[in-house]
């Protein structure tokens, strides 16, 4: 009998729109999906929330969706003062910001180069 896969082998890109699909079924605002490519990650998504309990529930929406869908999890930070929240999903990082705390940091403008990640059709109309 073959070995089970510990985690799921989802392409990056899969991965990216179920993520997009429940951040917007969470009604996070203004989500980049940027294909980085960098030595941590492949892909960041940022997204971002009315306040810091929005910001915990889009987190643990991600992991609850995540840990069914069996992707790997390797970290969360931030989530206990909600106005930045990483969850890092190893190939994927995934950034909640409240808005004003985005705007400070304006990480986009750090992966300027990057480029946006086209969705599928059935991740756009999410």
């Amino acid at each position: 009998m073959a070995k089970e896969k510990k985690f799921s082998l989802l392409p990056t890109k899969e991965k990216a729109e179920h993520i997009y699909t429940w951040l917007v079924e969470n009604k996070a605002k203004d989500i980049k999906v940027l294909d980085v490519k960098s030595a941590v990650t492949d892909m960041v998504v940022i997204a971002s929330a009315g306040s810091a309990r929005h910001a915990k529930s889009l987190a643990d929406h991600i992991i609850l969706e995540s840990k069914k869908e069996n992707f790997e999890i390797l970290s969360t930070e931030g989530y206990q003062a909600g106005t930045w929240v990483l969850v890092d999903l190893n190939d994927i990082v995934v950034h909640i910001f409240q808005e004003e705390t985005r705007e400070l940091f304006q990480l986009e403008r750090l992966w300027h180069e990057a480029e946006s990640v086209v969705l599928s059709e059935r991740a756009k109309k999410a």
